[in-house]
């Protein structure tokens, strides 16, 4: 526990002007950010007597070991960095809304060619324009069926479009009229497009002027005796108004409006919001938090606008935010939601009327949220606690370990070993710090052993080391590496791709805003290792040549799940319905998958060889046009110079080395299995001995 004097900034040095602070911890982890209309006055009340601190604030003051700020010109400016700095750091003292369950939404590709109507869920894409989000995917899928009459705009996925351009046939749907059948070119891309967006002007609530036009056209049709043609109007106008049914009217002067309502207790607080559109409720979500900080019903409001319309513009964010309680100071916030929207955004608590009636209905979900929330996660929160207390009273340590680290080693019979690294915080998988590594038989900059073989124990030493090593220089804050980049694989798609922010010069690694690399930055409470004493012993080992002793260690041994200790003979015995246990042996067959996982990736790399790989002149772009042009590689080498030459950007001169070089090619020399010698097939795939190997994978 940090002593806050000993990092208080001396009188004078904190500017009163508007700002944004930033807590950081010992291991320069930013714990907290927060804003202030006058960054002297709110700092100072951080530094006062503990025991006039309310208790969440006093954690994070003895958590933090340093303080820094930015000074800014407005209160805007302060809000606006406030958020971008939450979304960059994740600190854990501050308010994080995480959505109560899988919202989907309806969505409208406008950023292809051809724009495709789909439900889609999760981070919302540039380009694509949303509507809801709704309750349930059905819901979303009926409202489409019945537009599609009026609107038949694409929903088939790119695999089917494809397809079906490539046969000139449309799917069912343009078949029987639900489809305009853009992929066989019944419509243009531009009136396709124009389609898709008459489809958005009535999802976005003007639909008065798009039906007085319908029913005008229909009235029209049978004046002029067109029965047919005003019948299927007809229809078209019925289908539209059953799909608008689907959303209730509540507000009946066709209000644009979101209503907030918050339900709380000391511990935890939940935000439901209403999407009003046209006076129909168009969409409805909710989030819920854990009261980290010290926060009013304000703040928490506060916090919600900034999530809702922090990367919003333009018509997402409505002229009216009806919430329980104004942030303060309000005239910040409503001048950053004005500037979002581009015009001016109402900011209130309503007072009377429907809108009253509305935000209390909004109220009352927040409140059966919050009520269903508790009573899901207390078992949830009950059972983690309840395997981290087991593991850390098996082990003996002193206290609980908050942060697991697993690392497990895997190869082919020797070849293309690699290691991995997951990270387990409060029992939960944090994937964005996985790791993976290439093991090369290498410590530092000595070599400490030759060749290929299942050598696991060495492996595992490397890679502790390796990973402990990279910690010390992050603690030292040298500001430089000295092992080579590349020595560390990127992060695979269980988690982002660390690529953002600027590049330290000369070590190819990227580094945050102060210089400072994101990796290996945390150490753990307890490393385990896939495997049994040899495997415990190496890893102990590494730790302690790097002179680590607050950092335990254990293996689990797949064989009877025992738990060993570094030193020790016999293993532990963990109950078989341990909740403890059972931590232990998700932690390990994560690290497990992982390993396999990024060892399957090398390998495949290395299968894909080819004759074609050998002709001189003959790059990526052509070789993959040539495959797609004939099918395979069987079918190319029976193919004659003149009929290569088909291939569009293949000359006469290239053609004649293709087949000269597939004709001296051996048919079995495309691939081989440099670990086993056998032979891959013309196609790619590899022969039914090889399936073999999986069984020989560690």
């Amino acid at each position: 526990m940090a002593d806050p004097s000993s990092y208080r900034p001396k009188p004078g040095q904190i500017p009163d002007s508007p700002g944004v602070y930033k807590f950081r911890d010992e291991h320069g982890r930013v714990i907290y950010v927060g804003k202030a209309k006058s960054l002297r006055q709110r700092l100072a009340s951080y530094f006062q007597d503990l025991a006039g601190l309310h208790p969440r604030t006093r954690t994070m003051v003895t958590t933090a070991a340093a303080v820094e700020w930015t000074v800014v010109s407005t209160e805007v400016e302060a809000l606006q960095l406030e958020y971008t700095w939450i979304k960059e750091f994740d600190p854990r003292f501050n308010v994080k809304y995480r959505d109560d369950k899988s919202y989907p939404y309806l969505a409208v590709t406008l950023n292809e060619e051809f724009p495709r109507v789909q439900v889609m869920r999760g981070a919302k894409k540039k380009g694509v324009r949303y509507f809801g989000p709704y309750g349930h995917a059905w819901a979303i899928r009926e409202t489409v069926d019945l537009m599609l009459r009026v609107f038949p705009v694409r929903t088939c996925s790119a695999g089917v479009f494809k397809r079906s351009a490539q046969i000139g046939r449309p799917c069912l749907l343009g078949y029987i009229g639900k489809c305009s059948a853009p992929c066989v070119e019944r419509i243009s891309a531009a009136d396709h497009r124009e389609l898709a967006e008459e489809f958005c002007d009535f999802m976005a609530g003007r639909t008065g002027a798009y039906l007085r036009r319908l029913e005008r056209q229909m009235q029209e049709a049978a004046e002029e005796m067109e029965y047919e043609r005003a019948a299927r109007l007809r229809d078209d106008i019925g289908a539209l108004k059953r799909a608008m049914e689907k959303s209730a009217v509540v507000l009946a002067d066709a209000t644009d409006a979101d209503l907030i309502a918050v339900a709380e207790d000391e511990l935890e607080a939940a935000v439901q919001i209403f999407h009003v559109r046209g006076g129909r409720v168009r969409g409805q979500r909710g989030w819920v938090t854990d009261k980290v900080e010290a926060v009013t019903t304000g703040d928490l409001v506060e916090h919600a606008l900034q999530q809702l319309y922090g990367e919003e513009q333009g018509d997402a964010v409505p002229k009216e935010v009806l919430v329980p309680a104004l942030p303060e100071p309000v005239e910040p916030v409503a001048q950053w939601l004005s500037h979002r929207r581009g015009s001016q955004v109402s900011l209130r608590i309503p007072q009377r009327g429907d809108k009253k009636d509305l935000m209390a209905t909004v109220g009352r979900n927040a409140q059966q949220a919050l009520a269903l929330h508790k009573t899901k996660r207390a078992s949830d929160l009950t059972t983690r606690s309840r395997a981290l207390e087991e593991i850390a009273e098996a082990l003996g340590l002193d206290s609980v370990p908050l942060r697991i680290e697993c690392f497990d080693i895997s190869h082919l019979q020797g070849d293309d070993v690699v290691a991995s690294m997951v990270v387990f915080e409060d029992g939960l998988a944090r994937k964005s710090e996985y790791r993976r590594f290439q093991i090369k038989g290498r410590v530092g900059d000595e070599q400490v052993w030759h060749g290929q073989g299942q050598d696991d124990v060495r492996s595992m030493h490397e890679v502790t080391a390796r990973r402990f090593r990279r910690y010390l220089q992050e603690k030292q804050r040298s500001g430089e590496w000295t092992e080579e980049p590349a020595e560390d694989a990127p992060v695979e798609a269980d988690g982002p791709l660390e690529t953002d922010g600027p590049m330290e010069p000369g070590a190819g690694r990227p580094v945050d805003e102060d210089g400072r690399p994101k990796r290996f930055a945390y150490p753990p409470q307890l490393v385990v290792v896939d495997g049994g004493a040899p495997q415990v012993a190496a890893a102990r080992r590494a730790l302690d040549e790097l002179g680590i002793d607050d950092v335990a260690v254990c293996g689990l041994a797949k064989r009877l799940e025992e738990v060993w200790l570094p030193g020790e003979d016999d293993p532990v015995v963990l109950p078989r319905s341990s909740e403890g246990l059972y931590l232990l042996q998700r932690v390990r067959d994560e690290a497990h998958r992982f390993a396999l996982r990024y060892q399957r990736t090398k390998r495949g790399k290395r299968l894909k060889a080819s004759p074609l790989d050998a002709v001189a002149g003959l790059g990526d772009t052509r070789r993959q046009a040539l495959l797609k042009h004939f099918g395979s590689l069987k079918k190319l080498r029976a193919a004659t110079v003149d009929e290569i030459c088909e291939v569009p950007g293949v000359g006469r001169k290239t053609a004649e080395t293709v087949v000269a070089a597939l004709a001296g090619a051996v048919p079995s020399a495309p691939a081989v299995n440099t670990a086993t010698g056998e032979i891959i097939e013309d196609d790619g795939a590899p022969p039914a001995a090889l399936s073999a190997e999986r069984g020989q994978e560690r």
